[in-house]
């Protein structure tokens, strides 16, 4: 890439400093967070350093014409690097090196060059530990060791320079940033040109953008070209490369080859170049097929089995195990039933060689790249497996001694022998893989070792093991770890199949041994099979959904027995500890201690030792005061809590006595007029007696001091004239002095203090007014100063001669003060000062708050966020380090279209019912509104009322004021620690260490458009810039540049980065840097994880946190951040953590039922859940916002998140998966938390989680699954299964139990063997099947969400509190809303991966929960809930019908109910939980509204929500993209429909009992007429033809109508048929209706042109009959006038027990003297 001629450079650079100062010109504040030039932040030291270790540019090549400022000048000129990208990561190392410099300042012994090898060293060995790893995986030497022959000095700068190397090539990547091997090799190949370059003393400089058009341009080319095969999801995942696919092949061989080939001095071709080869090379062309790396995928259930096909296997074995067990219960020999026992390793070969099937058959679109080394292992597995399939079934039958069936057979086949040895010996050799595996599963170290090893035997053993892929190698945890989560799984499964074997096989096996006996004669059907034997269709239907409910209930159990250690964890973890106002105000004595363990760094050798839990002693109280004030100021400025509340909450800021704690008023409140009654009220003479009584709250004792001393500074200070001071002193000199001689009461007169209160109360208020003339202000100080005293001589003080002393007292006192006037000189000076207000307020609450302060503050947030915080500081949280010393870090936020400060208009507008945003929210929020009322001084002005909604919403400015409070906490610290620095340096770092320690980038995607469209929300975000100047924006610009080539005059688009920021002088955008793009990111993948890779590289420091657009943060929690990144340098088990777990609380909780639901539901995950995921599980992955990354580890990695599309849906996991794969770990800590909003709506939610369904469904097929599932343990395995994917395939199961269970009971009912089988009185009494479903219904009625939420509410509540809950949850139909959502978990998880069709579902983030249609309802719900809830319905009409027998057992009437309301819930939960769903002039409109939308035809444009057509297409669109498979697997399921008609035609009266076919080939008659004849005369067909033949027409119609009437009376009298005939065929010929309609749309491709029409026609009568179905309960109860209300009352019991008004919203009733203001 360069050339060399010339002489070395010399040997003395300019200094460094001058060579990248700025000019102090304005023009010239483009800068983001250093300057360069002679600002303070450039003074400090750690800065200077990291300039000069930047700059330092000797023994580098001259570039002919270039005057190097730094390494990355000169790496820019020599590889062609843009100036932007030059600049951002000149920042972003120096900044980096800064920060670590500034930790190691501190540490003992510091040296600045050692400190400085030291800092670049760790460096060097973060950025490049992938690097390292993936040289030693390619066998290859890293660039980055090779430099031992240089000086330290040298080393020192060519680490340097391979770290900006490799930042400037991740600064332009763009979307290769997703492919970190692919940066390997990028790097790989421009780290030796460097090398080469460094050799030489002269070389030229590169064009600017070359490494932009050179290298990341064809490699974007290349994606772009991939993702386009992707069709928008709509195309196979085996029809296109994503980026894994894309990345993976720079682990492969052929890319090994060219760097082996590269040691032999051969040059690398470029990364595109290798991608090109690599798929469209010519090995293995196979047609059409698409090119997939090392994994296809396949959609099918079977990527299930073979990701977790050693869990499939267990759970096989083990039901075989207990099956021959249970059969053998009694009457076996031990020694026969163990060798039927032995037969499981049949199984287990059998199952293995399922495995070695699917492993070819799965990956076959893989072939063509795959390296004959994994060809070769698929096919020797499938090999050796099949040959295991065969010799021990053989070898069995030798050991048995009368054979039977197939035994027999090969028992005869082997010669008759018998050989129990022998097969004993096979077992052992086939287990022999697995002894070596159990063998590697208690020594971990060691396979990790094999597993990351080089050596070649090794690796021939490892190969055969387990896949050759890079990531996943060495994923063990510590030993400790390992045995934890060992132990709770051997618990979980002991219980699970202790309950499988005697409550679900145990009670079957007999009655199964007396079907198989009985001999059926009468079947009620035409019999296919007339020979079959034992019932073996009785025995299916039993036994299917007890078999689906033993591998679904190890979901049961693990949630049972997580639920109870993960409360058992939280308590050790002290969570709920304070968790009510009364418990903060009894331990607020210990917490300034706590505060001072957690956030006053150690200053002292003996700082470790201090007892901080059981301190009583305030340690820092001044630091614990400034933080807490500025919390309980952020609340009020929050509108949180009122002046009232903040001025009790407050501590004081100034305190008179630095010895004295003085404690906020809401732990003293009402005890001064305690005290004073109590005083009052006592009638001895003994002090000790009343300090006793006085004493017994150590607050009240705590109050009268405070109010002493206080009083005591406020009147001396009001006194100028120094007499007047000291009668008062010797007031109160006698006060102390009569107490420590214990004669108060001899002296003073306790019940004159109630007037004494009151003349000071006067004071006080006279003091707090206003002040319009000083010197009327000075006389009514002076009066009631004056009668105070009086009070005091003539009143308190007690005339007894019987204490000479102290009537002495009194009379000097009583003298000095009549000796003149006293109190005319006032000092009224500081007044108006802060200190004065405080303190004159706090004394004037002290005085007259009666009440008790256990209510305050009154707002339940504030209430919870105080408590909270209280009981963190007794948490495990690490101690925080100095701010100069803590890790730096970055905060990010991806922004699209969502709002971001809602405007005046949007305010005010109304919706359909009349109700507008804010007063929507003044009615839900009474008491914030009156709070932001008071703070404004009832005059609110337009941005403070926009401001006040939008933080009531989800929106940008919440999100950006929450993480702004990072910059404000730090800004605190920074004082808090520099507090008593005289240093100019320590002034100088309390104001830059924030911007150094923390940077918040918000990735607005579109703002360059919203900007060119005049958009107000790019207004509201260039507001933002200006109120936080510390916030940056990065943005997509697009721009129309000129071609500079031959086509003069045309242009292309050219896309940049740009980060902004706020210039408070122009008051506008100020342009930070502008980087080139290869092309439009955002189209390659998918949306949000683009938008935010293309702002990563505008990020700094060592972590990285990422936040959504519905997220809120709070000051006190921001205030922890030091301490929660503190976790990254200490282990858990055996490895330092690399991202960060927080826990979330959801604020939306508080609207109606339905968002109190998924607020529980959401705090259990994020709490109990994610804890016990992280501890002792170790399967934490990341599932969202707000965890905390550590930002290199995940930078070298491929990002914080996954791309590619479809696939990667839900891409915040995969973050977590990739982290866990490429040996990192995720932890969880509970003493933070962040807020987070959630929708709030039915409709809303279940989009999310179809969504979220949809994702899981991806996650299922996709490659991160299946190696974690294969190369984890087996234990780590089983939790990570239960934890991802396996918690919605067993949701899916639950309803597939219920399917499997009716039909099994529709064949027993339609062919009578129910009747002569389960009347036998052997069986009659068996209630095995129903015990065993119950598990079935805990599932079903949401239990399993259910029980997290309660334990954690419990602990954090109380556990009444949540009793409380649990009974007000099922009163508001929880049970419902959680079966409706099992639903909606099921039908998307199980379509996307048949037919695919995943997408990003917007679900809206707005205020006002509104009522939602009819026909929105029954769009979002007709196939996923609706049409298959009247078809279990209809299941269980029949057998009601036609079941006689089998009805006495109590279990049995629970299953069948939890089955009705199963049905009941699918059909009519999203009409109960809709806003006014039963109020009857809606109901009109809804009923208007749909008929409407029935009636309208599709065609271009028209959405699907104004037509039922439109609908219907966009409905089965998966149908359209699914491949063969799919459409097969689809009809074959669709024909279950036409078992009714077969079932029932048998049972017609009409039919006699007949049994032949011929019944049911009269009955596809009857089909065919009711479908084609009413078709032949339909309106539409009418239409045709021209008005002449109208007549006939009618006619026809008229000749028919008699006809069909003839037919039917014929029928009725000689025929036999009856009117029950008549219902019973409806039951029979609906369903056949429906299954025409479902193959037909299968197979729309041959019927298009023929018989599409029709099938659309009866389509659109089906909905319509379903729509009536529906709407007819819902009419009704709409009419009666009740229901309506109770509904509100279910659906708002929330809001109704805080006495808001929701029936007003709903009605859309404002109070007519409400002001919209």
């Amino acid at each position: 890439m360069a050339s060399s001629s010339g002489t070395k450079r010399p040997p003395l650079p300019p200094p460094p400093f001058a060579r990248l100062t700025r000019s102090r010109d304005p023009k010239n504040g483009d800068y983001n967070i250093l300057p360069f030039d002679d600002s303070p932040i450039m003074k400090l030291p750690e800065i200077k350093t990291a300039v000069e270790a930047v700059c330092k540019m000797e023994n580098l090549p001259r570039i002919d014409g270039v005057v190097e400022k730094d390494i990355f000048n000169w790496l820019s000129s020599v590889l062609g690097f843009q100036k932007a990208n030059r600049e951002n990561q000149r920042e972003h190392l120096i900044l980096l090196l800064a920060n670590i410099l500034a930790r190691r300042k501190d540490l003992g012994g510091y040296d600045e060059v050692e400190a400085t090898i030291r800092t670049i060293r760790q460096l060097k060995n973060e950025f490049f530990s992938n690097y390292e790893l993936w040289c030693k995986y390619m066998h290859i030497p890293s660039c980055t060791r090779n430099n031992e022959r240089y000086s330290e000095a040298e080393q020192q700068q060519r680490h340097l320079i391979y770290i900006a190397l490799y930042l400037l090539i991740w600064g332009e990547a763009s979307n290769t940033r997703f492919m970190p091997e692919c940066i390997c090799y990028i790097f790989h190949k421009l780290a030796n040109d460097v090398h080469q370059i460094l050799s030489t003393t002269d070389t030229t400089q590169i064009p600017a953008e070359s490494f932009l058009s050179t290298v990341i341009k064809p490699i974007y080319l290349i994606l772009s070209k991939e993702a386009g095969k992707n069709k928008e999801g709509k195309a196979s995942h085996s029809q296109w490369s994503n980026y894994d696919d894309l990345n993976e092949c720079f682990w492969s061989k052929m890319c090994s080859s060219e760097l082996q080939n590269q040691k032999e001095g051969m040059p690398l071709p470029p990364a595109d170049k290798i991608l090109n080869e690599y798929f469209v090379g010519n090995q293995f062309n196979i047609g059409k097929w698409k090119p997939k790396s090392n994994f296809v995928e396949v959609r099918t259930f079977w990527q299930l089995y073979r990701s977790f096909d050693r869990m499939w296997i267990f759970f096989i074995m083990a039901l075989q195990a207990m099956i021959i067990v249970a059969w053998a219960h009694s009457g076996s020999s031990f020694e026969d039933v163990l060798r039927r026992i032995l037969s499981i390793f049949i199984t287990y070969a059998i199952l293995s060689f399922l495995r070695a099937i699917l492993d070819i058959i799965l990956s076959i679109h893989a072939w063509r790249c795959s390296e004959l080394a994994q060809l070769l292992r698929h096919l020797l597995k499938l090999v050796v497996a099949s040959i295991w399939v065969v010799v021990l079934p053989v070898a069995y039958s030798t050991s048995v001694k009368d054979p039977t069936g197939l035994l027999k057979f090969l028992n005869h086949w082997t010669g008759d022998s018998q050989n129990q040895s022998l097969y004993s010996y096979l077992v052992v050799l086939y287990m022999i893989p697995d002894i070596l595996g159990i063998i590697l599963f208690l020594l971990q170290p060691l396979r990790e070792k094999m597993e990351l090893t080089n050596w070649p035997v090794i690796n021939i053993v490892m190969w055969w093991a387990q896949p050759n892929v890079y990531v996943g190698r060495g994923m063990h945890v510590g030993t400790f770890s390992l045995l934890k989560y060992t132990l709770f799984w051997i618990l979980v499964l002991s219980v699970k199949l202790a309950f499988s074997y005697f409550v679900e096989i145990l009670p079957l096996v007999r009655p199964t041994k007396v079907i198989m006996k009985i001999d059926i004669n009468d079947y009620l059907l035409y019999n296919f099979v007339p020979n079959a034997k034992h019932n073996m269709g009785v025995i299916i239907a039993i036994w299917a959904p007890i078999v689906l409910i033993y591998f679904m209930d190890v979901q049961i159990w693990y949630a049972i027995f997580s639920t109870l250690l993960g409360g058992a964890l939280g308590a050790f973890r002290h969570l709920g500890e304070i968790r009510t106002v009364g418990m903060l105000q009894s331990r607020f004595e210990s917490i300034p201690s706590a505060f001072d363990r957690c956030f006053v760094p150690p200053s002292g050798p003996d700082a470790k030792a201090k007892n901080w839990r059981t301190s009583k002693e305030p340690k820092n109280m001044a630091k614990f005061s400034r933080m807490w004030n500025e919390f309980i100021r952020s609340m009020r400025m929050e509108d949180l809590i009122s002046n009232r509340d903040r001025n009790l909450l407050l501590l004081p800021s100034f305190s008179t006595d630095e010895s004295r704690v003085q404690w906020p008023l809401f732990l003293l409140a009402s005890k001064i007029p305690a005290a004073l009654n109590m005083a009052k009220e006592f009638k001895g003479k003994d002090d000790a007696e009343l300090r006793k009584i006085i004493g017994r709250d150590k607050y009240t004792c705590a109050a009268v001091r405070d109010f002493y001393y206080t009083l005591k500074h406020i009147v001396c200070f009001l006194l100028e004239d120094e007499d007047d001071r000291k009668i008062v002193e010797n007031v109160y000199g006698a006060v102390t002095e009569s107490l420590e001689k214990k004669v108060f009461l001899k002296n003073f007169n306790v019940s004159g203090m109630p007037f004494l209160a009151v003349k000071l109360e006067k004071l006080l208020k006279i003091l707090m007014a206003e002040q319009w003339d000083d010197k009327a202000f000075k006389n009514q100080i002076t009066i009631a100063l004056q009668d105070i005293m009086e009070i005091i001589v003539l009143d308190v003080m007690i005339e007894d001669k019987s204490t000479l002393e102290g009537d002495l007292k009194r009379n000097q006192i009583s003298h000095k003060y009549h000796k003149k006037p006293r109190f005319r000189k006032i000092n009224t000076s500081d007044v108006k000062s802060e200190f004065w207000s405080e303190e004159v307020n706090r004394l004037h609450l002290l005085l007259t708050v009666k009440e008790s302060a256990t209510d305050v503050p009154l707002n339940s947030e504030a209430r919870r966020r105080i408590t909270f915080f209280a009981n963190s500081l007794f948490m495990n949280m690490r101690s925080a380090p100095k701010v100069s010393n803590m890790r730096s870090f970055s905060v990010l936020t991806p922004h699209y279209k969502e709002e971001v400060l809602y405007s005046i208009e949007e305010l005010k507008k109304e919706n359909e019912d009349g109700i507008s945003i804010l007063f929507y929210l003044k009615t839900i929020y009474p008491d914030e509104w009156t709070n932001f009322l008071e703070r404004m001084n009832n005059k609110p002005q337009e941005d403070g009322l926009r401001e006040w909604v939008s933080y009531r919403g989800q929106t940008l400015s919440r999100s950006v004021r929450g993480m702004m409070y990072y910059k404000k906490a730090l800004e605190l610290q920074c004082s808090m620690e520099f507090a008593d620095s005289v240093s100019n340096e320590d002034h100088i770092r309390e104001k830059v260490l924030p911007d150094l320690k923390f940077t918040y980038v918000v990735s607005c995607q579109i703002y360059g458009i919203l900007k060119r469209l005049k958009d107000p929300r790019q207004k509201d975000i260039l507001n933002l810039l200006l109120m936080y100047p510390s916030l940056r924006v990065a943005y997509i610009d697009e721009v129309e540049e000129p071609v500079m080539e031959k086509n003069e005059g045309k242009t292309k688009k050219v896309y940049y980065s740009v980060l902004l920021k706020g210039d408070t002088n122009t008051y506008q955008e100020r342009e930070i840097y502008r980087i080139k793009l290869p092309g439009l990111p955002t189209k390659i993948g998918e949306g949000k994880p683009e938008n935010q890779n293309h702002a990563i590289i505008f990020t700094r420091g060592e972590a990285l946190q990422t936040i959504d657009m519905n997220q809120d943060n709070y000051f006190e929690e921001a205030f922890k951040m030091r301490n929660v990144l503190e976790e990254f340098p200490h282990s858990h088990g055996s490895q330092k953590p690399t991202i960060l777990g927080l826990r979330e609380h959801v604020f939306t909780g508080s609207v109606s039922s339905l968002a109190w639901f998924m607020s529980n539901q959401e705090t259990s995950f994020v709490t109990i859940g994610q804890r016990f995921l992280a501890s002792p599980l170790r399967v934490r992955f990341h599932y969202g916002h707000p965890d905390i990354f550590d930002r290199l580890f995940h930078i070298t990695r491929g990002g914080i998140s996954k791309a590619s599309k479809t696939i990667n849906l839900s891409e915040d996991i995969f973050a977590g998966f990739n982290s866990t794969l490429r040996l990192g770990s995720v932890t969880h800590h509970d003493y933070m938390q962040v807020g987070k909003g959630r929708d709030v709506g039915m409709n809303q939610i279940s989009l999310f989680e179809a969504k979220v369904a949809n994702g899981n469904g991806e996650q299922t097929l996709s490659r991160d699954v299946h190696r974690l599932g294969c190369q984890f343990d087996f234990f780590r395995m089983l939790s990570f299964y239960c934890t991802t994917v396996g918690f919605y395939f067993n949701s899916m199961v639950v309803v597939l139990v219920v399917y499997v269970f009716l039909y099994g009971r529709l064949y027993m009912v339609m062919t009578g063997l129910e009747r002569d089988i389960l009347e036998d009185p052997q069986i009659k009494h068996n209630n095995a099947l129903e015990a065993a479903l119950l598990t079935q219904s805990f599932i079903q009625m949401g239990m399993l969400l259910v029980l997290p939420m309660l334990m954690e509410i419990g602990l954090e509540k109380g556990f009444r509190a949540a009793l409380g809950d649990f009974i007000i949850m099922q009163l508001q139909l929880a049970s419902m809303f959680f079966t409706f959502q099992l639903g909606t978990k099921a039908h998307y998880f199980g379509r996307t991966i048949l037919h695919g069709g995943s997408k990003y579902r917007a679900t809206g983030r707005g205020f006002v929960v509104q009522h939602a249609k009819f026909a929105d309802n029954y769009r979002l719900y007709s196939r996923s809930h609706f049409v298959k809830a009247l078809e279990l319905g209809l299941l269980l009409l029949i057998y009601e019908v036609y079941g006689k027998s089998y009805r006495n057992s109590s279990l049995y009437l629970f299953i069948t109910f939890s089955m009705w309301f199963l049905v009941v819930s699918w059909l009519f939960a999203p009409f109960i939980f809709n806003p006014s769903g039963f109020e009857w002039q809606k109901t009109v409109n809804d009923w208007t509204a749909w008929r409407r939308w029935m009636g309208v035809r599709g065609g271009v444009g028209i959405q699907p929500e104004n037509s039922w057509e439109s609908w219907w297409e966009e409905e089965q669109e998966h149908l359209r993209y699914t491949s063969i498979r799919g459409r097969v697997l689809e009809i074959l399921l669709a024909l279950r429909f036409f078992i009714y008609q077969f079932g029932i035609v048998y049972h017609l009266d009409i039919a006699h009992h007949r049994r032949s076919l011929l019944v049911y080939g009269l009955s596809w008659c009857a089909v065919l007429v009711i479908l084609i004849v009413p078709k032949m005369v339909s309106i539409r067909r009418l239409q045709m033809f021209h008005m002449d033949i109208q007549l006939p027409l009618r006619m026809l119609k008229g000749l028919l109508f008699l006809i069909f009437l003839a037919i039917m009376i014929i029928l009725f009298k000689f025929c036999g048929l009856t009117l029950s005939d008549l219902f019973a065929s409806i039951l029979a010929f609906m369903p056949t209706g429906w299954g025409f309609i479902l193959v037909g749309q299968a197979c729309r491709p041959c019927l298009h042109k023929l018989l599409w029409g029709p099938m659309k026609e009866l389509a659109r009568a089906y909905d319509f009959m379903m729509g009536l179905v529906l709407f007819t309960p819902i009419a009704f109860l709409s009419w009666l006038p009740a229901v309506s209300e109770f509904q509100t009352r279910i659906l708002f019991n929330q809001a109704f027990s805080r006495g808001l008004h929701i029936s007003m919203i709903l009605a859309g009733k404002r109070d007519g003297g409400a002001s919209p203001m």
